[in-house]
């Protein structure tokens, strides 16, 4: 039975006068209010949003908090509403009346068909494969499992670390276009190289893969009838990888050698096996009553990995983001269980310099130190800042087998090719 309620919109926003505070003091103030409104958001009863506007008086600029539920929106809904607000806001301070753009498919219509193709025969077809990513041997990267009573979000240790602009720059372009890959592919490769180095270094293990629960947007382009380009809600997929280095010399690829390039193309290969962008494991796990009990048999990932994409960072314009809005805290319920040992959010925030990978860490504590977390972050960084040196050597890069879908070419009869010619273009049709 579906039950609907309404909600008084007026009722979801505060106005609070900052006009007399000093930066310190107003600072103070938003972050105790952005508490406050997280603390008032309530599914259950319906409330989702809560706004807060913080009323500096005519001559200064104020803020506006929005803090919504993550039910009702994903980091890809952020960008639909923020420019829609400001547009309808400079159409009301014009006096005219907000006109939006025509709406998409819906978030129910685009659930009810993920339903249906989670009984495809395409999808179920795709258990094999899934299957195999959870049981295949893998790296053990801490003992002991996760208690949903002890590992919480309020116990969760917390680290970030910031990757330089000179290095993200790099990072963001010249290795993915020297690679023909995409920057999810230099990420991961780089976390398997690191992870894998610091499981030997801690006596865990050889050159086994490592299993990481990857996060995706989960807008996937599956039916040409569906458009969810103004769709908000929380899509997000999740899915696992095994990510394995096997056959490549972790320790001459982090000393920045040529093994680093075969990593990188191994990785972005295995990347690219996974079908429809992980988008049926979900359905799978979750949708189908046939499949849900196989997978749901096998051990959960030990780390979570999810790259936001480039954000922009703190500015002065109106509807930019503001400076108090990096150092609201994390959110979340300090209640809920941790889903993994170790998870990394990482996203691209551009500033007047430039972008700055930024990597935020958080952990349970009663399996991992904060010293082995730091540790490992450090080698990932270390393993990003080699690839991007090595991006620049003579004869770097070069395609893989998924870049030539018209020919069958195994990775050492591209590299003969590359190296005979000084453009694979020349012999191939891409």
């Amino acid at each position: 039975r579906v039950l609907l309620r309404s909600v008084d919109a007026a009722a979801c926003i505060r106005r609070i006068d900052i006009g007399g505070l000093d930066a310190g003091a107003r600072e103070a103030c938003i972050c105790e209010h952005a508490r406050g409104a997280e603390s008032r958001l309530s599914p259950a009863a319906g409330e989702l949003v809560q706004a807060v506007w913080f009323d500096a008086g005519a001559q200064r600029p104020g803020r506006l908090l929005l803090t919504i539920h993550h039910l009702a929106v994903d980091g890809v809904s952020w960008r639909i509403l923020v420019p829609e607000l400001a547009a309808a806001w400079a159409a009301i301070a014009r006096g005219e009346v907000p006109a939006l753009t025509a709406r998409g498919t819906s978030f129910r219509r685009w659930s009810q068909r993920l339903e249906l193709r989670a009984q495809d025969a395409a999808c179920v077809g795709e258990l094999s494969f899934w299957s195999e990513q959870l049981s295949a041997p893998s790296l053990s990267l801490v003992d002991g499992s996760l208690d949903p009573a002890r590992d919480t979000m309020g116990t969760a240790g917390r680290l970030t670390l910031t990757l330089p602009v000179a290095l993200t720059q790099a990072l963001l372009t010249r290795v993915p276009a020297a690679f023909h890959c995409g920057i999810q592919h230099v990420l991961l490769t780089g976390l398997a190289l690191a992870i894998a180095q610091w499981c030997r270094r801690r006596g865990r293990g050889g050159g086994a893969g490592v299993v990481v629960d990857v996060e995706g947007h989960g807008r996937e382009e599956v039916w040409s009838d569906i458009d969810l380009s103004r769709t908000v809600g929380w899509f997000t997929s999740l899915y696992p990888v095994r990510l394995d280095v096997g056959g490549v010399d972790v320790e001459e690829a982090l000393g920045g050698g040529a093994a680093l390039g075969r990593a990188l193309k191994r990785i972005k290969e295995q990347l690219r096996a996974v079908p429809g962008n992980g988008l049926g494991y979900g359905l799978l796990r979750y949708l189908n009553v046939r499949t849900a009990l196989q997978l749901g048999g096998f051990a959960a990932p030990q780390i979570g990995f999810n790259y936001l994409g480039r954000f922009a960072g703190p500015g002065g314009a109106d509807w930019g983001r503001a400076a108090e809005a990096v150092r609201l805290g994390a959110g979340g319920d300090a209640a809920m269980p941790l889903a993994h040992c170790l998870e990394v959010n990482a996203l691209t925030l551009d500033g007047a310099q430039g972008g700055e990978l930024t990597a935020h860490w958080s952990w349970a504590t009663a399996l991992v130190t904060e010293a082995e977390v730091r540790d490992l972050a450090q080698r990932w960084f270390l393993a990003l800042e080699g690839l991007v040196g090595h991006a620049q050597a003579a004869g770097a890069g070069g395609r893989s087998p998924s870049d030539l879908p018209l020919v069958a070419l195994t990775q050492g009869e591209i590299e003969r090719l590359e190296r005979q010619y000084r453009r694979i273009e020349d012999v191939l049709p891409l």
